[in-house]
């Protein structure tokens, strides 16, 4: 037996109703009549009629006897989601660390003291705070944390976490940089083909709301973020081809970008050795002495030079023997005089369109500005004139007698009359009335 659904039509609307249908065979073949009407049902009674239905067996068919759910009507529109926690990505963040055992590394180096909350813990929760949400300890203590699954994956209860331990964690970490670089470098090449032949390295930095006495590195200096009102700290990063970080530094907010390389240089060169790197820089790292250096250990580099220097090479940008690296770029080699250097020429067809629109942009915005500051002067002559003294009108403005610039009522307005020469010239002729 089983459940049928049935229809009809009742004052212009359709209606359904259930029916207990029994199957049977006949010499004709297999037929089906209703055993019951049962009416219009909600699910819970379908399911109790369809239990009471089946046929039971005289014996158990099953090691667990089988359970049906059940099921209630309710009100979407009053139906609300509390307390979700985000599971996927502090899952997958666990896991990476494992692989690169991270975790293990943790343990050994911040070992476990009279704390309540091992550093280990509180630094796989900054490390799964930054891979899921990057934002600041504040807010990961604050809103994230309590938002994901990191409280039931690593064992730390929400109340426990908090932004000074957090800073903390950091102050406890931070002795251990060189070890940790040394330790993601060999997990890193074993789980991953990585090149360090090519590294890339910039120079950034951020800036700080305050005082920040307590940091000597917290100094004025030149602002990438246009705040030379703020004391900064400038952070140096060296990436692979990929872009993968493989190590970086602080430096004082007041120091200069090109004083940074040699420090930078010996520090990645003891970690990955010397043969084989090319050093890729901007030309805010090109200056002399970082040549020298650079051509005295025998190191390959790729500096950019500055702008006025393509005068030199003005024979070669006007020649046509350019060789396309991809769709609108082009490079040409051109060997320096003393033969010790490459010049890479590079010209981009993107690059050329961006400028001549920012030009042009430029432009607008000065022609605009002139205009607007035409037309306050107007104005302040305007009211000027409006208190007696001599002034000039603008194009199609009008006098006391209401007519326009050129009145033809000189004498009768009592106001101050201009000629005018030309839309967007000066106007001539000022003339007080009598």
């Amino acid at each position: 037996m089983y459940l049928r659904r049935c229809y009809r039509r009742k004052d212009g609307k359709r209606h359904a109703y259930w029916a207990l249908v029994e199957s049977y065979r006949t010499s004709r073949g297999p037929r089906q009549r209703v055993v019951a009407w049962l009416g219009v049902m909600d699910e819970r009674g379908r399911l109790g009629v369809k239990r009471c239905a089946e046929k039971q067996p005289g014996y158990q068919t099953d090691l667990f006897t089988r359970t049906e759910p059940e099921w209630v009507e309710v009100d979407v529109k009053r139906v609300r989601v509390e307390r979700s926690r985000k599971f996927g990505g502090p899952w997958l963040g666990r896991e990476l660390l494992r692989r690169l055992e991270l975790d293990r590394f943790l343990e050994e180096r911040l070992p476990n003291g009279r704390e309540e909350i091992p550093w280990s813990a509180m630094a796989m929760i900054l490390i799964l705070g930054r891979l899921c949400e990057p934002s600041s300890e504040l807010h990961l203590a604050e809103h994230l944390y309590e938002a994901s699954a990191m409280s039931d994956l690593l064992g730390v209860p929400e109340e426990k976490v908090n932004e000074d331990r957090l800073y903390r964690t950091l102050d406890i970490l931070l002795p251990h940089k060189k070890a940790l670089e040394k330790l993601l470098k060999e997990r890193l090449g074993e789980l991953f083909d990585l090149d360090y032949d090519l590294l890339l390295y910039d120079i950034t930095s951020t800036y700080f709301e305050g005082q920040a006495e307590g940091n000597p590195q917290a100094q004025r200096g030149y602002s990438r973020d246009h705040r030379p009102d703020c004391k900064q700290v400038n952070i140096a990063l060296v990436v692979s081809r990929c872009g993968m970080p493989l190590g970086y530094e602080v430096f004082a907010g007041n120091r200069h970008d090109a004083t940074t390389l040699e420090e930078i240089v010996g520090h990645m060169e003891e970690l990955y050795g010397r043969a084989g790197r090319v050093w890729i820089m901007d030309r805010g790292l090109a200056s002399e002495k970082n040549v020298r250096f650079l051509r005295a250990g025998g190191r390959r580099y790729i500096l950019g030079t500055a702008k006025n220097s393509l005068r030199k090479f003005e024979r070669e940008l006007l020649s046509e023997n350019w060789k396309q690296v991809h769709e609108g770029l082009e490079v040409r080699l051109v060997p320096a005089p003393d033969g010790e250097e490459v010049f890479i020429l590079c010209r981009s067809a993107e690059r050329q369109a961006t400028g001549t629109s920012d030009a042009r942009t430029l432009r607008e915005a000065h022609r605009r500005r002139i205009s607007e500051d035409r037309r306050k002067l107007w104005q302040t002559s305007a009211e000027i004139g409006r208190r007696g003294a001599p002034r000039r009108t603008a194009p199609g403005t009008k006098h006391t007698c209401g007519a326009a610039v050129r009145c033809a009522r000189r004498g009768a307005c009592p106001g101050l009359h201009a000629t005018a020469v030309d839309e967007g010239r000066e106007l001539a002729g000022v003339g007080a009335a009598e």
